[in-house]
């Protein structure tokens, strides 16, 4: 038996030589520890066990009252090309001396490795290195953005080139039914496949080796024994065939089969960069300078170079730079990408303000309170990350199978070429046998299942306005069983309205049209509202003079003569004018509801309030057609929203959304979707900043177009229009996708079940095999195009 690998753990917390002898005890409890000793002074237990023991071993430590000091490094992954890719790199990793857990990432080609400090990171990425990977800290990679984009351009390259190679080749087998022979010779088939074959499929070879050498099977080693069997089979059929006569080739099965999976690898690879642009998007939206006031003296930094407690002066339109309190001025800052508070707020001395957010119409000056890492934009991205670090639910079918599938067909053509030679048929009939089992085996239709399903289904998803982004959306969207809804945005405009208009002894119109002439010119969100009632209801404005912006509190102005204001309830206290008795209550309703309150009041000897406006979302388009759709298809709907319960509550209640959650932070939203999922699949409709980490924590997050772009980037789905209505239209078209893929892959493996015994017992001749895989393909992408028929149901309310 070998002996366990000695390994250093560090503890903290250790005051005296009894605290040693409690933690050497500890460690020595555990089952699987051979030897334990503390040392004191240098505050480390050298510990002979196996790695696998280590989380126990720190659990010990834990539970006797002191710390393992732990870290968390990131490295990016280069190589893996499927599941089983994963789960070597986590093997390999996990082995390692002083890693407690590691995670790894194939859409972001990232490992998160929890370790014990002080652990050597170099030799992490050496045994990456000698699984057959390469791998760097993630911190090296971050330069290498434009790398990616190269990378992912000389993939379109290769893709294009192989296509082009193989279309000459494939065209005049597809011909011949219609009676046309127009095969190519011999030698320009080889001059054209054999590029396809070791060039363009160079990767398929290298990264079949690799899994070889691992000892672990994968769809690269299928692609590789596949191709390079009908290649061969070509050569051979080629160089036995008597001049004059048409030898059985089988070129074009190769470089079809090369091409088309290059063109799933290289969907593969654009959505991995699609979901790490996620990522550098949210990073895009925080200033890189600032301007800070020194001595009275306003200097424009870097933000890296402010200090706690620094001020910095904020100019109208600017975005945040830090996290900080408002030392003087008054403005409003637009926070609805952070908070999901869909009306600008309202900040003056005292207030918090967040980084990322865009201040309105004042000039402030801040206290920084949070910086870097520590703001709440910050936390944000870190949440995404950690949501899109978890490791995804299901892994894909095909890398599963292909684990099995590939020893066992190699196992069959063996024992077909040794069978049939000890039968005394020959060698080249044995050799013939043998080769059409890994013809018949050739994972064309099995190439094919799932990234012909994944174009039709989306290239008709697209049409109508249903942007799917990869196939693991396809694979989970299906099974929603919860839809969880950010409410701004949408479900609702985003865009303050009229909601209700109560006026006090003169007509809506006047009310109406005296509070448009006070708003010209202002580009504030709630005059735009108000300018938007007047257009709407054609009413001509008379010029206003005298106009002043009252920050934090409203406008003033004087408009056919009568001296006026309009504004919020502070604005209403300064103004000595009283409340009426009849808007009192409509007030307290109206502000239950969520609604924001402006009061019309006219400045005379006796000030009074000539009209009450409530401002509030109005409700998209179709979206209590959506809501409504989804009850029928048992799909339970929630709300989550950044606003108040009672504008969040007015929303549900009018669109008959079974459960509300309100006043939720960004933080919060991903956790509540966490919650959610313990009881089913969840997806997660939204269009903020705010969305993000909950987009990204969701089994399935589909962002509304004309929401941010990060929300958008951690999506898997978009919607290209703003209509609620295409949410239970995408989860429609997704069920159809996956259900292709799951047909497509039966026909597959029935082909390669019925096949390979008629090949092992030479019912199946090489040519035959060569059609028979042909027609399996032909059978695949049929039943796919079958989904260009699909169309959204008619949804009706």
């Amino acid at each position: 038996m070998s002996t366990p690998p000695t390994f250093d753990l560090p503890i903290s917390g250790m005051t005296c030589a009894s605290c040693a002898g409690r933690v050497e005890r500890a460690l020595r409890g555990v089952s699987g520890v051979s030897t334990a000793s503390v040392n004191l002074a240098s505050e480390r237990a050298r510990v002979e066990a196996q790695s696998e023991h280590l989380p126990a071993l720190v659990a010990a430590v834990e539970k006797a009252g002191y710390d393992v000091p732990q870290q968390t490094l990131d490295l990016a992954i280069s190589g893996m090309t499927c599941a089983s890719c994963v789960g070597r790199v986590e093997r390999v990793l996990s082995r390692q001396p002083g890693v407690l857990a590691v995670s790894v990432n194939l859409a972001t080609e990232q490992a998160h490795v929890q370790v014990v400090t002080g652990i050597d990171t170099q030799a992490l990425l050496a045994a990456v290195s000698a699984a057959g990977y390469s791998a760097s800290p993630v911190a090296d990679r971050q330069e290498n953005n434009d790398a990616g984009d190269r990378r992912l351009q000389a993939e379109r390259w290769r893709l294009g080139l192989a296509l082009l190679l193989a279309a000459p080749l494939v065209l005049p087998m597809l011909l011949t039914p219609f009676g046309m022979h127009l095969m190519l010779p011999a030698w320009a088939q080889f001059l054209l496949a054999t590029p396809v074959q070791f060039i363009l499929g160079a990767r398929f070879y290298r990264a079949a080796w690799s899994a070889l050498r691992s000892g672990a099977g994968n769809m690269d080693q299928l692609v590789a024994l596949g191709t390079s069997a009908g290649y061969g089979l070509s050569l051979y059929q080629w160089a036995i065939t008597p001049v004059g006569h048409t030898p059985h080739l089988y070129f074009e099965a190769s470089a079809v089969i090369i091409a088309l999976i290059l063109l799933g690898k290289y969907l593969e690879s654009r959505a991995k960069r699609q979901t790490t642009s996620a990522i550098r998007a949210l990073q895009a939206l925080r200033p890189d300078e600032a301007t800070r006031l020194c001595d009275g003296v306003e200097q424009r930094v870097a933000v890296s170079a402010l200090s706690m407690g620094d001020r910095v002066l904020v100019k109208p339109g600017e975005r945040f730079p830090v996290d900080g309190k408002v030392l003087e001025g008054d403005s409003h800052a637009d926070e609805a990408l952070i908070s999901g508070e869909s009306l600008p707020q309202a900040k003056a001395l005292g207030d918090s303000v967040t980084a990322g957010a865009i201040n309105g119409e004042g000039r402030l000056l801040i206290e920084t309170t949070a910086l870097g890492a520590e703001t709440v934009l910050s936390r944000i991205i870190r949440l995404v990350e950690d949501a899109q670090a978890a490791k995804a639910p299901i892994q894909k079918l095909v890398d599963r199978v292909s684990q099995i599938f590939v020893p066992v067909v190699l196992v069959i053509a063996l024992l077909t070429l040794i069978v049939w030679l000890s039968l005394d048929a020959g060698m080249e009939t044995a050799l013939l046998n043998a080769v059409a089992v890994l013809v018949i085996a050739c994972p064309c239709a099995l190439g094919l299942a799932t990234p012909t399903a994944i174009m039709a289904g989306t290239g008709v998803a697209a049409r109508h306005g249903i942007l799917i982004k990869d196939a693991e959306a396809l694979e989970i969207a299906h099974e929603v069983t919860v839809v969880a809804f950010d409410k701004t945005g949408t479900l609702t405009s985003g865009a303050p309205r009229i909601a209700h208009l109560h006026p006090v002894d003169i007509d809506s119109d006047k009310a109406l049209r005296l509070a448009g002439a006070l708003q010209q010119g202002s580009e504030h969100p709630l005059a735009k509202a108000v300018l938007e009632a007047c257009r709407d209801a054609a009413l001509s404005l008379a010029p206003v003079s005298a106009s002043q912006a009252l920050a934090g509190r409203g406008i003033a102005g004087q408009v056919e003569g009568q001296v006026l204001q309009l504004g919020n309830r502070r604005l209403l206290e300064e103004s000595g004018a009283s409340e009426p008795v009849e808007l009192a209550k409509a007030a307290q309703a109206w502000e239950a509801e969520g609604r924001t309150l402006s009061w019309l009041i006219e400045q005379n000897s006796m000030p009074r309030v000539l009209a009450l406006f409530a401002f509030g979302d109005t409700l998209k388009d179709g979206a209590r057609e959506a809501i409504s759709e989804l009850g029928r298809r048992h799909i339970v709907s929630h709300l989550i929203s950044g606003d108040n319960q009672g504008s969040a509550t007015a929303v549900a209640s009018q669109l008959g959304i079974d459960s509300v959650h309100a006043q939720v932070l960004p933080a919060d939203k991903a956790r509540i979707v966490g919650e959610l999922k313990a009881a089913g699949v969840v997806a997660m409709v939204g269009d903020g900043i705010n969305d993000a980490p909950a987009l990204a924590a969701a089994d399935v997050g589909i962002a509304m177009d004309g929401g941010t772009d990060v929300a958008m980037q951690a999506a898997s789905i978009t919607l290209m229009r703003g209509d609620p209505r295409l949410v239970p239209a995408a989860l429609d078209i997704a069920r159809r996708t996956y259900a292709k893929i799951r047909q497509n892959l039966f026909w597959a493996f029935i082909y390669n079940l019925v096949g390979i015994p008629l090949a092992a017992f030479g019912l199946l001749d090489p040519m035959l095999a060569g059609a028979a895989m042909a027609l399996s393909s032909v059978s695949v992408v049929s039943n796919a195009l079958l989904l260009k028929t699909w169309r959204p149901r008619p949804i009706e309310e």
